[in-house]
């Protein structure tokens, strides 16, 4: 299984993880757009970010949310319905949306955010995929 990891002791706080993922997946910079949020508190840096843990599988109504072959938690956009009821029920906080989408989004463990990460402070790790 695929999961991006956050490194908090090292990150700085640039966001460019931020920037980069929503560029990627939707041609724009603004963080609203991205599957991983980076937050301030006290100067520690905390990372949400999907866990791939599934829990959102079995919620999804219209069985729009599945695990691909490496692990990684999907959405396939063409069953999805658009209820959002997955951003409510993410323990983890990390399904997101935005209003002009007609479809939740979240971290695939693509690898992008880490490439901009100018300290390090993400990266993808594998391991047995859960079955």
């Amino acid at each position: 299984m695929k999961i991006l990891a956050h490194k908090q002791e090292i990150c700085t706080g640039c966001r460019n993880c931020e920037e980069a993922c929503a560029d990627f997946y939707f041609k724009r910079t603004d963080r609203n757009y991205s599957s991983i949020r980076i937050t301030n508190n006290d100067n520690t840096f905390h990372a949400t970010k999907c866990t791939q843990c599934g829990e959102c599988i079995n919620m999804c109504t219209s069985n729009a949310i599945y695990r691909d072959r490496l692990g990684v938690v999907r959405i396939d956009k063409n069953k999805c319905v658009g209820c959002l009821g997955c951003v409510g029920f993410c323990s983890e906080l990390s399904m997101f949306y935005a209003d002009d989408l007609p479809v939740p989004f979240k971290c695939v463990a693509c690898n992008v955010c880490v490439k901009a990460c100018p300290e390090g402070a993400l990266e993808i790790l594998v391991s047995k995929v859960k079955e």
